[in-house]
């Protein structure tokens, strides 16, 4: 039977332990093709099945869903330039490493910024400006342009930049920009109370973060119950209220699906020069593995390669992912628990699986 070994594929990742709950979701030429659910939204402290409307925590898929899509608009309409710094609307940065950054090397990942640092440890409670303070006092990891290095740092001065132009949050941005306009109804920021049933759990307090800070994070004030409905993420939940232009967004399987088949569809939400603009090479010269604006672009080791020349895609650490093939006009999109209760491996191996097993069914 068609799709049966998908199907399959999501039931042996929660029987071999790779995650909880899964849900999973296939469009071909505008139409649902598949879609499948297994497993466990929560196990602990109590067990609850997985959905079709699960809304799952994306993590960094924020970034392409959200921050990347706000910033191309913004662009559009004259607010901001690719390729002015980013210092030009967050003068915090000027006299920082990063004075002369620019916009498309933040959203490229060629800042030279690391790709994370524990910024709550000293900003909690204290405001985005204090945030973008403890970015600017980050030492590089690469002179900027020079190398790919993926940051969260980065894509989080992208979205600032973007609040402080607009004089809007980037939960306010994501509703004007992305929700709106693609008409979603349940991805969000925050999901309110009324709407945790829904949520996909993660991790049993922050004990992979805990664990990163070591020495640094004694004492602090660690969440230590199942986390449901608030952003897994320490910097977006602790520094940033749950809203932040790296991670923080919500939402299920085919909301996610549709926001990606927008990307190419060509139906006027980002001009089209610009989006693909943004799922081509923006390197230009640093060293590292291909990288559009904010997606990651098709290379052997893609966990899309099975896709074609032209796919390009996203994960986040929740156990998240999307791919899209332009030229088939396949989306496909995976969205798992794999950090609850604790966090899993085997989710790189069994991705790239199931995005093969897609393209045996739908790219011939």
């Amino acid at each position: 039977m068609r799709w049966e070994r998908l199907r399959s594929l999501l039931h042996r990742g929660v029987a071999s332990g790779i995650f909880p709950g899964a849900v999973a979701w296939v469009r071909a030429d505008g139409e649902t093709v598949f879609r499948g659910e297994a497993g466990y939204a929560q196990v602990l402290p109590e067990l609850r099945p997985v959905r079709p409307d699960t809304l799952f925590d994306l993590a960094s898929l924020t970034k392409v869903l959200c921050t990347v899509p706000v910033v191309l608009r913004l662009h559009a309409r004259g607010l901001l330039h690719l390729d002015s710094p980013l210092s030009r609307w967050l003068r915090d940065l000027e006299g920082t490493p990063w004075s002369r950054v620019s916009l498309r090397q933040a959203l490229a990942h060629t800042t030279g910024l690391p790709a994370w640092r524990p910024l709550y440890l000293r900003t909690q409670g204290r405001g985005r400006d204090a945030v973008l303070a403890a970015v600017g006092a980050v030492s590089p990891e690469a002179r900027p342009g020079r190398r790919v290095v993926y940051s969260d740092l980065g894509i989080l001065l992208a979205g600032l930049a973007a609040e402080r132009v607009a004089g809007q949050r980037t939960d306010v941005l994501f509703l004007e920009h992305v929700a709106g306009p693609l008409r979603l109804r349940d991805s969000r920021f925050c999901p309110p109370p009324p709407l945790r049933r829904r949520c996909a759990a993660t991790e049993r307090g922050n004990r992979y973060e805990r664990e990163l800070a070591g020495e640094a994070g004694a004492g602090f004030p660690w969440r230590e119950g199942v986390i449901v409905g608030e952003v897994h993420d320490g910097n977006a939940y602790y520094a940033l209220g749950g809203v932040a232009p790296h991670a923080g967004l919500f939402s299920t399987a085919e909301e996610v699906a549709r926001v990606a088949e927008a990307w190419v569809e060509g139906s006027g939400w980002l001009p089209a020069t610009l989006a693909a603009e943004a799922r081509s090479d923006q390197r230009r010269g640093a060293r590292g593995e291909p990288r559009g604006l904010g997606w990651v672009l098709h290379r052997p080791q893609a966990f899309f390669s099975a896709f074609g020349r032209a796919s390009f895609g996203h994960t986040g650490f929740t156990g998240t992912s999307v791919a899209v093939d332009p030229d088939r006009r396949v989306v496909a999109v995976l969205l798992t628990n794999r950090v609850h209760p604790h966090v899993r491996e085997g989710i790189e191996e069994f991705r790239t699986e199931f995005y093969r097993a897609v393209a045996s069914e739908v790219c011939p």
